[in-house]
């Protein structure tokens, strides 16, 4: 297993890992903005306003996307098995 085999993989594991945290991320960022701009317009400045949207939110976004995100972790798993002979003959 040669040094450019390990990056590739490396790279294909944390575009994957920034794939599957993309729609919760996004919709954390989202509502986040959405609640401080009613925070900064209403002045009303309680810290934990934005904590239970935030969660509903990432909640929804998972059950959304969980089916997906499951799918790509097993088809990568999958790829990254069947290429285990080919990575240790070198």
């Amino acid at each position: 297993m040669n040094t450019t085999a390990v990056l590739h993989l490396a790279s294909q594991a944390l575009l994957l890992v920034a794939e599957l945290a993309a729609p919760m991320v996004i919709t954390a960022l989202v509502i986040g903005f959405a609640v401080s701009l009613v925070q900064s317009i209403t002045q009303i400045q309680e810290i934990t306003l934005s904590f239970v949207p935030k969660a509903i939110g990432v909640c929804v976004a998972l059950m959304i996307c969980g089916n997906w995100m499951i799918s790509e972790t097993v088809t990568f798993t999958q790829h990254l098995f069947q290429q285990i002979p080919s990575l240790l003959a070198g």
